[in-house]
């Protein structure tokens, strides 16, 4: 699934002309693209899609949408820890080796 989530923007800087913003969403920090909300502030909260801000959003909807969707599991669905993925990605290449 891939949700439109709510994050914090904790860092502004511009790379090769585009303004990207270090984004915390409930404790999992992206970057992200800012073009669609160029005035958006460090600070404020903006709903984030395939890594592209494309809403300013009040911070007590964010927080409120953050506790929902990590009280649903959404959240780990969503970002996960690569980790753990990439450990499941070569699992069956493992198991194909084994046999």
């Amino acid at each position: 699934m891939c949700l439109a989530v709510p994050g914090k923007v904790m860092e502004i800087e511009e790379r090769d002309g585009t303004r990207m913003a270090t984004v915390d969403f409930g404790g999992v920090v992206k970057e992200v693209c800012l073009e669609y909300v160029p005035d958006l502030a460090v600070g404020e909260y903006a709903i984030v899609h395939v890594g592209f801000a494309l809403q300013r959003l009040d911070e007590e909807s964010a927080r409120r949408t953050l506790a929902l969707f990590e009280e649903l599991g959404l959240l780990q669905e969503e970002f996960g820890d690569p980790w753990e993925a990439a450990a499941g990605q070569d699992e069956p290449q493992a198991q194909e080796a084994r046999q």
